[in-house]
């Protein structure tokens, strides 16, 4: 079995390795998409697969063509040698697979160089000199010419992408911006959105570049223009559009291609492929194996139709509306845009059956909740999941707890407009002021209501980020199972965005603190934890080996499912709450005296006649929110868009469109 095998790669090499190459490039094209609004951790890691042995059989394969006798056998694999430089040039839809790789673009530039040099060397040396070999010559030197091209055109786009090119092009390229008339406003919702976004997009470039405060000078005579764009549009939607066009930007080749180049490229190179494959067809095919040919006619047909995709993508593309609202050719906007001949062209194009990809975020978002990980069936064999022992004895122990005690949650619509509502209140026209984003996290609501000055609402803030996270974490908990007014009909909306809110935060402490501002606190979360487990132990009434055969097998244990043990959390927080109300102050679980002094005076307040108890917990995790995506590094940002992207990067952005609406 083993010498059929080598014997099959001694004689078959480069056809296993072109045809894997050419694979490999469709799954890259199919698949690369998933990225933008998922963040599937298998098939971003069979992606993530695919894109490392796409760069690397193209380059081995090149290798081996330089240096191996196969073409005495062969003579036909010479013909292949552009065709692996047009793979190193990748698909469309990808050409970074995390931002690093934009960093790395000069190393792509090398090695561009040296793979140039190998495949001439390899058409120079092997191919027929005269004779019925001209017409194979002359595919041979446009395919070549092709994949040049294709493979520079990769290496500009990651250089293109990096953040100080971009930064570079805030202040060269102007915003898609319009002074005339245009059909925009009558097209469909999400056309007008998508188109909406574009014009607006300026703005997200500055903003993944610079500081969040917007320099007045910056942004003279476009305030208006950014209110005017902003009117009738969701937030939200146009938001998630505009950052699904910075993810175009960051890993793919959308800031190369959609420009005046890169369409005459997209033009010339299923010409150019089609040309290749006529020529081929009429090249006298007598010495060549028969599956060589055939090969060889896979290769130009995959060429053909990825150029021929490539082309309609431009054609088609919401950034050929960017491109023709930029142009200097005041007849081609005007003749373009002002007649709706693009608009025609671009429904033609969906006509044909050239679906675009939608580009709206998934409304997912990621809950973590301490005390259903405290309540946790205790550590026997008999009781705790079998992978969760494995993983402990592997070592990533840690990683399975993140992971097995947390879930994705839909977020509902009343969160959304609650939450976009108070930002737009925050950055009111005439009463933001660039103070607002000094201030301590949750402090606005508190001192709104004259609550800041008082000790323990101020303290329990913390005095890193995500500390007071955890405080108020456990606060929440332990008021939501005290209150009253929490169990009140009518008040179910209230208490579920409170919570959700609160597990989301939680969740990115615990399982992306890179999106967080501050100093991690892994080793204070890991103490709480300890000490809340222990509380437990000592006074649950409930079995702690409850639904062992249950506990063994199970593969999650999410905070938002039918068996998340609401009772026993609840249970949890009033043990927290009765021990800790009236605990003098100590060092040794200083976090958790603080939760449970916080929950006593929300209490205190609600018992006391204040009206909105709930809606200044919902206000104070709302503010949290925005500080964490204000204070978030911009790198971090950029990042978690190739994974699905993130709500805090929605509403950093956000901010920064109503910020300079409110100037």
């Amino acid at each position: 079995m083993a010498g059929d095998a080598l014997g099959l790669w001694n004689h078959g090499s480069m056809q296993i390795l072109v045809l894997l190459s050419l694979g490999l490039q469709f799954i890259l094209f199919a698949f690369a998409g998933i990225r933008r609004r998922e963040d599937a951790p298998i098939r971003r890691f069979l992606l993530w697969l695919a894109y490392l042995l796409a760069d690397s059989t193209a380059v081995y394969a090149v290798g081996h063509l330089s240096f191996s006798s196969t073409m005495r056998e062969h003579q036909l694999v010479v013909f292949w040698a552009p065709f692996l430089l047009m793979h190193l040039g990748g698909p469309e839809n990808i050409t970074a697979y995390a931002l690093q790789d934009n960093q790395l673009w000069l190393r792509h530039l090398q090695i561009l160089v040296v793979q140039v040099l190998g495949a001439a060397y390899v058409l120079k040396k092997n191919l027929p000199g005269s004779g019925g070999g001209y017409l194979l010559r002359l595919a041979s030197f446009l395919m070549f010419g092709l994949g040049v091209v294709k493979y520079g055109e990769r290496t500009w786009a990651l250089k293109c992408a990096t953040l100080e090119s971009i930064g570079v092009s805030v202040k060269t390229q102007p915003p898609a911006i319009h002074n005339h008339f245009h059909p925009q406003d009558e097209a469909s919702d999400e056309e007008f959105l998508v188109r909406r976004a574009h014009s607006l997009f300026h703005i997200c470039k500055r903003a993944i570049v610079d500081s969040s405060v917007i320099e007045k000078d910056v942004v003279e005579g476009h305030e208006e223009y950014t209110t005017k764009m902003m009117h009738k549009a969701e937030l939200w939607a146009l938001m998630e559009i505009e950052l699904s066009l910075m993810y175009d930007v960051l890993y793919t080749k959308a800031a190369v291609a959609h420009t005046l180049f890169g369409y005459l490229v997209r033009v010339v190179s299923p010409l150019t492929a089609a040309a290749s494959l006529v020529l081929f067809q009429l090249t006298a095919k007598q010495g060549y194996s028969r599956a060589d040919i055939a090969i060889t006619y896979v290769l130009m047909g995959g060429a053909v139709f990825m150029e021929t995709t490539s082309l309609l993508n431009a054609l088609g593309s919401s950034w050929t509306f960017a491109f023709l609202s930029t142009t200097r050719w005041q007849w081609l906007r005007y003749g373009a845009l002002c007649n709706e001949r693009w608009d025609r062209l671009r429904r033609l194009v969906v006509s044909l059956g050239y679906r675009y990809k939608p580009r709206r975020w998934s409304y997912t978002i990621g809950q973590y909740n301490m005390l259903h990980f405290c309540t946790r069936p205790t550590s026997t064999p008999l009781t705790s999941p079998l992978l969760g022992r494995l993983a402990k004895k592997f070592g990533p122990s840690e990683w399975w707890n993140t992971k097995h005690y947390s879930a994705s949650a839909d977020l509902p619509v009343y969160i959304r407009r609650s939450i976009s509502n108070y930002m737009r209140r925050l950055y009111s026209k005439g009463k933001f002021n660039t103070g607002l984003l000094r201030k301590k996290w949750g402090e606005h609501p508190l001192d709104r209501r004259g609550l800041y000055g008082e000790g323990i609402l101020k303290h329990s803030l913390g005095v890193e980020f995500q500390e007071g996270i955890i405080i108020w974490h456990i606060g929440t908990e332990a008021f939501l199972a005290k209150s009253q007014r929490a169990k009140a009909e009518g008040a179910a909306e209230h208490v579920h965005a409170i919570r959700v809110l609160s597990d989301y935060m939680m969740f990115l402490l615990v399982d992306r603190p890179y999106m967080l501002p501050g100093q991690p606190q892994k080793r204070i979360y890991q103490r709480i934890c300890e000490k809340l487990v222990a509380l437990r132990s000592l006074n649950s009434k409930y079995d702690l080996r409850n639904g062992m055969v249950r506990n063994l097998f199970r593969v999650r244990d999410p905070p938002n499912s039918r068996t998340s043990r609401v009772a026993e959390r609840e249970e949890l927080a009033n043990i927290l709450y009765d021990e800790y109300e009236n605990h003098e102050f100590s060092h040794t679980a200083p976090r958790l005296i603080h939760a449970a002094r916080l929950a006593k005076e929300l209490l205190a307040k609600e018992t006391g006649g204040m009206p909105d108890t709930l809606d200044l917990v919902l206000e104070v995790w709302m503010d949290i929110l925005v500080y964490a995506g204000n204070k978030c590094s911009r790198n971090s940002h950029a990042q978690k868009l190739n994974s699905g992207g993130e709500m805090t990067t929605i509403l950093w952005l956000m901010a920064e469109h109503l910020y300079q609406a409110s100037l």
